[in-house]
């Protein structure tokens, strides 16, 4: 039999309703897969084989009476961020110590009610604050990826970077994540996966732990972008539970992929040319012109004059947000508590002792620009800037143009540790400077693998749509994965 995990979810979905093999069967070749590779590559922090061969045989028995759900026995790995009823939810953070939910969030409510089945949850930055999934209390996740030659660890990206890693050396058929400022995006770009972050209001945030509440978004990473489609179908829902949810239709994203582009404007934002671009991702991004231009779509020059503002607004609004969500994080009614001779004393050390480094360097950033005398000058002018953003793409899109596309990261993946990287969080930040417009937005962005980088390492593209027009970025997604090809890792672990 070929190696299961081989297989698409579009693959295993058909072979599983043809009795080509069981659910089961498919699940104990993921559990195996993990057992094998999670010591090398750290992209688990949970585990749940019982439940994903309870889950399994469920599946089974809903497919031999002809029930099958989207995802009928379709293997999954969690982020860590979505609540799991009874299962370890830590946004793999040391404050939220043994915590397990007696609920589940809506989405992957969603995802089982549809026959999917959980392997386990996946390691990312803690809190989701991060592009390298460094900042996990669990330690980073190392990419499956190595530059040709070299024996050096790489970041997966992040925040989910163990989405990614899981995704693309096949510990998984698929996964959840989140993006709040492009943590779908980059690590799908830097791991040769598909990943987009739907329209805020597309996915429920209801039982995901929040980082940023008016930028957070669900999604999924997946190996191509009919299995991303397929996903997010499962995935979207509304949600009486989340006020942002928005009561729209879940379109069937699956059958847009291949869909023609012949007649579709895409728009190339000039802004987007940013100083010491690297000559390979302005050639990728070239490439991909001339792929959308061959498969008929006309390309249009376009101005986002307020794209260079973005980033430093996006490190007010985020940070500003976080330290208002992470507050219930106290020590009294879950997770860590460290003791303290009273009160006011019990909440610093567990605090103290509970955040990371990252997470308190962005607590201490929000909580200054809310404070009083400084709400003025950065927080509410961050939030000018964000509406000026938005204007910009209704503008571009008013005029009639369908998609946009950019780069997806300013380089490929980095080293693990690495100096530069770790010793100026500013220059970490400036990895999400094609991704944050799209969070500011609250727009569909989507990230395609669309070439390998001089050293061998994925390289991506990023579709940005109109709102709730997924389906264009599919589309669009489809004809560069076509003329790309699909990118795998040399296994080595």
């Amino acid at each position: 039999m070929t190696d299961l995990t081989a297989l698409t979810i579009a693959e295993a979905r058909d072979a599983l309703r043809a009795k080509t093999f069981s659910a089961r069967e498919l699940t104990d070749a993921y559990l195996g897969a993990i057992d094998a590779a999670n010591g090398a590559l750290n992209a688990y922090v949970t585990v749940t084989p019982d439940k994903a061969r309870a889950m399994a045989e469920t599946s089974d028995g809903r497919l031999a009476k002809g029930e099958a759900g989207a995802l009928e026995g379709i293997p999954l790995g969690i982020k860590d961020l979505f609540a799991t009823e009874g299962v370890h939810t830590q946004a793999c953070s040391h404050v939220l110590d043994k915590f397990e939910p007696r609920y589940e969030s809506t989405v992957t409510a969603n995802l089982w009610a549809d026959g999917a089945v959980m392997l386990g949850k996946l390691n990312m930055d803690e809190f989701a604050m991060g592009s390298s999934n460094e900042s996990s209390y669990y330690g980073p996740v190392v990419s499956p990826w190595r530059a040709e030659g070299s024996n050096a660890d790489l970041v997966p990206g992040g925040s989910s970077g163990g989405s990614a890693a899981a995704v693309a050396a096949r510990l998984c058929a698929g996964a959840t994540a989140t993006d709040t400022g492009g943590s779908i995006r980059q690590p799908a770009a830097f791991t040769g996966t598909v990943g987009i972050k739907p329209t805020y209001g597309r996915c429920s945030r209801w039982g995901i732990v929040a980082f940023a509440s008016s930028l957070d978004q669900a999604g999924p990473i997946a190996r191509d972008v009919r299995d991303a489609a397929i996903l997010l179908k499962s995935m979207a829902s509304t949600d009486p539970k989340d006020t942002t949810s928005v009561d729209l239709p879940v379109p069937d994203y699956e059958a847009a992929v291949g869909r023609s582009v012949k007649g579709m404007r895409i728009g190339i934002p000039k802004e987007y040319r940013v100083e010491g671009m690297p000559a390979e991702i302005e050639a990728l991004w070239h490439q991909g012109i001339e792929w959308l231009r061959d498969a008929g779509a006309e390309i249009v020059d376009v101005s986002l004059p307020h794209t260079k503002y973005a980033l430093p607004a996006y490190y007010i609004v985020a940070p500003a947000e976080a330290s208002s969500n992470l507050a219930r994080y106290d020590g009294v009614r879950y997770g860590l508590r460290v003791p303290g001779r009273d009160l006011i004393e019990m909440y610093e050390n567990t605090r103290a002792a509970g955040f990371g480094r990252e997470v308190k360097r962005r607590i201490m950033i929000g909580t200054y620009v809310l404070s009083a005398g400084y709400y003025d000058a950065y927080y509410l002018r961050a939030q000018k800037v964000r509406t000026l953003i938005k204007r910009d793409f209704e503008t571009v899109f008013a005029e009639g143009v369908d998609a946009l596309l950019t780069p997806a990261t300013p380089s490929p993946a980095f080293g693990i540790a690495d100096q530069e990287m770790n010793a100026d969080p500013v220059k970490m930040y400036l990895n999400d400077v094609f991704t944050v417009t799209v969070n500011m937005a609250g727009l569909p962005g989507l990230a395609v693998p669309a070439g390998l980088s001089a050293s061998g390492l994925p390289l991506g593209l990023q579709i940005i749509g109109r709102p709730f027009d997924e389906e264009s970025l599919f589309a669009t997604a489809s004809v560069i994965e076509k003329a790309a090809g699909r990118f795998e890792p040399a296994k080595w672990w």
